[in-house]
This record gives structure tokens, sequence and C-alpha cells, in this order.
């Protein structure tokens, strides 16, 4: 159940709820067998880390770890990303350069890009990784819907063992970074880096970090425990670092970002040019703005 002192839980859940479809909310519900579909979805091998299991994100206890998360989560994320969530994360896949075969959506959730990546690369494989069982029984169920072919896998999106390195065309992750301690957030971008093949792409979808801390009351409302510490950070930084070349963030309609960057080709030319281009950002720590 949420936790009713919160800010979000005070002041804005009553008005969510006006809008919210409370019978889908239930539909969805009982359609799901929620204990078979967690058995199977889940890795029994998993230790769920610290920074994920001991927080109450978005003010519901136990967090993503919670039933009514998943439930939860698609009804209320659909008003919290304006003008239109759909738009922003299709807008965030347009920018996409590369043209994937196979493709790795990190902290998928309930599988909302993961969708649109499906559609936008219908002949590519796709798969999803999270760390909930219930997120990824809410996005199996979305996919099936669609008549999507898409695989879900339970695991950590910094330590995806699973995969063989250099095995993905595109790699991406949207509204993780915000959810993770700073460390996390280099992790994943390292683990992107890892699996993806030469020339591929990262595709890091999230809050805009400039707004964020331009308007501070934004990190305080939704009861997210580390978006202080992505606000005061920078996307294009923790891509540069890990080694993305050509990495550059735009603006998506108000309050988003989209960051991508390729991962480079080693050019074994003696054209010294040549090589500096294919290089990672010799200086990737921009300023904050």
């Amino acid at each position: 159940m949420p936790r009713q002192d919160t800010i979000f839980e005070r002041y804005l859940a009553p008005m969510f709820k006006l809008f919210v479809d409370r019978e889908a909310i239930d539909s969805l519900d009982k359609s799901i067998d929620w204990e078979s579909v967690c058995d199977r979805l889940t890795d029994p091998n998993l230790v769920y880390p610290q920074y994920y299991q001991t927080q109450d994100f978005h003010g519901i206890e136990g967090g993503y770890l919670n039933k009514s998360a998943a439930l939860t989560y698609d009804p209320i994320t659909q008003y919290a990303i304006p003008p239109n969530e759909t738009w922003v994360r299709q807008e965030a896949i347009d920018t996409i350069t590369v043209k994937p075969r196979r493709i790795l959506d990190l902290g998928c959730g309930t599988g909302s890009t993961t969708l649109l990546l499906k559609q936008t690369f219908p002949n590519a494989e796709v798969i999803g990784l999270d760390l909930s069982p219930y997120m990824l029984a809410v996005a199996e169920t979305k996919a099936k819907q669609a008549g999507l072919d898409i695989k879900f896998y339970h695991g950590l999106a910094e330590e995806s063992d699973r995969f063989e390195p250099q095995s993905f065309d595109l790699v991406s992750a949207s509204l993780v970074f915000h959810e993770t301690p700073p460390e996390i957030a280099i992790a994943i971008a390292r683990e992107a880096f890892r699996l993806l093949k030469a020339g591929g792409e990262v595709m890091i979808l999230d809050g805009h970090q400039k707004i964020l801390r331009q308007n501070p009351w934004l990190t305080e409302i939704f009861e997210e425990p580390y978006l202080k510490d992505y606000a005061t950070g920078s996307v294009d930084a923790t891509l540069g670092a890990a080694g993305f070349a050509k990495v550059r963030s735009e603006d998506i309609w108000w309050i988003n970002q989209v960051t991508v960057g390729l991962k480079p080709i080693i050019n074994h030319s003696p054209n010294i040019n040549s090589q500096w281009e294919q290089q990672p950002n010799h200086n990737p720590f921009p300023a904050p703005a």
C-alpha cells in the first residue's frame, strides 16, 4: 500500500485518482496469475541490491517489489510525462541512428518503451530486462495483448551476465537512471558498452537534468530517492566516461531528455584524424548548465 505521509499521496494522488481508470487496473490484476507468472519469470539466484530493495519508490511500500507498483505504474505515468507519454518515448526512439537487429531494453519496467522498440524495428529481436518480476508480468501481458514477440528476463541492468559481450546493436534505458544511485547509473552505462557491438548505439531517456536543477521542487514531489543526485549529474558525462563517442543530448518536449552515444569502431588506419574521430570523448565531463 502507498505510504500516506508522502507529498505525492497528500497532494498529487487525489488529483491522479480522478483520471485513473480503476476498473482497468482491477481487470489487469485479475487477468494475471501473479504467483505462477512471477515464479516463472523470477531468477531464483538473483540477489536484490540494497539500493533497490530498501527504497519505497513513488512512496509505495516495498517499491517495485510490490504488485501495486506494477499495476499503477502505467495509469500514473501517462499523466506524469507531459504532454503525452507515448509521444515522449517514441521521440526518444526516433533519435536512434542505427538499424538494429538485436535490442536490449534495460530496466524495461512494464515494457512501454520495449513495445515501441519492437513496433519501430519489427524485424529485430527485442529483449526486456528488469529487477521486478511484477513489472515483468505486466510487460509480458502487454506484449502478448499487442501480438508482439518480445522476451523478458529478470536481472540487474548493471550486471546482466546472461548476455554475451558485443551481442547487441542497440541498448536502451528509459526512466532508469533517475531511479538508481549515481554509481549504479555509471555501472549501467559500462554494461551497455560491454554488451554493444562496435558501432552499436545506446539510448537513454530520462528527466531533463537542467530543468530539474532549475526547478528543485520537481525533485521533491514524486518521492524518488535518487532523483536529486540524478539532477546534479550529467548523462553525457556518464556515457562519455563509459567509452561512448559522439554523445549528445536532446530536449524532448517539456521535462525530458534523450541522450545517445555510439560504441567506437576501432580504426587501424594510420590516418590520425580518422582514428581521433573514432575515439571516445576526450573531455566527457561537461559542466552542468
